[in-house]
């Protein structure tokens, strides 16, 4: 059983899909007119885990995660700027341009992230006459007022409006939650459709029944999710941001569209800091991908330390915690290169072999059962460092190498954090086996140019109580 932290309900509830053993899962995607920082990355890849963990248990997930390149205005209340015509202006390019290549480099970025399978990317700019047609019905069931620059949703009519942020409208002042607009029937209400400006054209604009422009932000996540998934979703996810604007907006343009629920699962990723603070470029801290690299760090570093992190609680980044995350994985993939060097540990008795093999098969389990309890990961990471630390005590006993190898490929397959090297050459273990033999008679020469040439090749060479351990360097 899997247990998710319901937004919604504010409390743990099973997860109950509406089809038996199929998942429909629906993530806010990148606003494609920057390059995404880590705080959306830590979004993104604990959204990769939350689904390859649903395959692993056996669940036929649809998942959706939308390409925002129209709409997404500088506030999320519908107030400033389209990102998309602000990051044309900062680069000299069209909004056209700025989103193809910024979600050309996205989704180059998931492949060197090792993201799992996606079902759907879709692009705002390909859905606008769903959006259109979404409007139109709000429109007809009498949802909608036209105001001077655009058609907008009256949440009055709503009754449970903000619900899932405890928002009360009717108690709501102007100012409290967005920019005060004196045409707006309530400070909640939201764009729609958004008017072209008088005596300017934009870059991206379309015709539409009551003018051209195009469509607000909130619309098209609504319009994608029931074109690809239908009217109710199992699982929606986001960030912790989206609660008091973004997600309440989804769901009372998608009701109020359907009359059915939009979705029955919401789940939230916590902000991310950067050495204790709140990422900004006035502070110069919103650090990409590259940037990463650049340090000599490698993605999956970087994927392992997101992952000592729960996603409802705020995650803290640094230079630091990064290089304790690569340490481990590093020590980590050294280990793994046990599962090519089984053997009768000599210093075990059958006893305590069993009881090693025991161990590492309950620390198995553990792993499933913290990660199907809302994802917990930084426990499935605790229960990793037990078993290899067992493996790194007592070596890789034939006895447990099965159940080893299984730990390895539950890492790659649901955590996406690939641990195994390549066995060495036949070569190369005759040349480990000569090394063994010299110690063996003291010839403590041979043994350390064996040694040597060996590390000329990438190997490296422990002597521990249960023999010689090689690994990649």
């Amino acid at each position: 059983m899997i247990y998710l932290y319901n937004t919604a309900s504010k409390k743990k509830e099973q997860f109950v899909p509406i089809k038996a053993n199929k998942a429909t899962v629906y993530s806010c995607g990148p606003t494609v007119y920057d390059y995404p920082h880590i705080g959306n990355w830590y979004s993104f890849i604990r959204w990769d885990v939350l689904v390859s963990n649903l395959r692993y248990n056996a669940y036929d997930v649809d998942w959706v995660m939308n390409i925002t390149d129209v709409g997404h205005l500088v506030s999320d209340a519908d107030e400033g700027e389209d990102k998309l015509e602000k990051g044309a202006r900062r680069e000299g390019k069209t909004a056209r341009q700025i989103a193809d290549y910024y979600t050309r480099y996205y989704q180059s970025a998931l492949e060197r992230l090792q993201f799992g399978e996606l079902t759907h990317q879709p692009q705002a700019t390909h859905y606008i006459d769903e959006q259109i047609a979404l409007i139109k019905t709000l429109e007809d069931k009498g949802f909608t007022y036209k105001i001077d620059d655009g058609i907008y949703f009256n949440t009055q009519l709503f009754p449970n409006y903000g619900a899932i942020a405890n928002i009360k409208n009717d108690k709501l002042k102007a100012g409290a939650r967005v920019e005060f607009n004196p045409q707006k029937k309530n400070p909640t209400d939201f764009a729609l459709w958004k008017f072209s400006p008088s005596k300017q054209t934009r870059d991206m604009e379309w015709d539409s029944p009551w003018g051209v422009g195009f469509p607000g932000w909130h619309i098209e996540c609504s319009a994608m999710s029931m074109s690809l998934l239908g009217p109710t979703l199992d699982i929606h996810t986001g960030g912790i941001d989206h609660i008091t604007v973004h997600h309440p907006n989804e769901i009372a343009q998608s009701e109020a569209a359907t009359n059915q629920p939009f979705a029955h699962y919401w789940l939230h990723s916590n902000f991310t800091k950067v050495n204790g603070k709140k990422m900004s470029k006035s502070l110069g801290n919103l650090i990409t991908l590259e940037d990463i690299e650049a340090k000599g760090y490698d993605l999956q570093s970087f994927r392992l330390l997101i992952q000592e992190s729960h996603y409802r609680k705020e995650a803290q980044f640094s230079w630091d915690v990064l290089e304790a995350a690569h340490n481990r994985l590093k020590r980590w993939s050294q280990l793994s290169t046990l599962i090519w060097q089984q053997q009768s540990a000599v210093r075990v008795d059958d006893s305590r072999i069993a009881t090693v093999a025991k161990q590492i098969e309950d620390a198995f389990e553990s792993m499933k059962s913290a990660m199907n309890d809302d994802m917990n990961t930084p426990q499935v990471l605790t229960h990793i460092e037990d078993v290899m630390h067992a493996i790194e005590k007592y070596g890789m006993h034939v006895a447990y190498a099965n159940v080893f190898n299984e730990i390895l490929q539950y890492i790659a397959s649901v955590m996406h954090i690939q641990l195994v090297q390549a066995d060495i050459s036949l070569e190369q273990k005759e040349m480990m086996q000569q090394r063994a033999q010299a110690r063996l008679d003291k010839d403590w020469q041979q043994s350390d140019a064996v040694r040597q040439e060996l590390l000329e090749q990438g190997i490296a060479i422990d002597d521990t109580s249960y023999g010689q351990r090689w690994y990649r360097i």
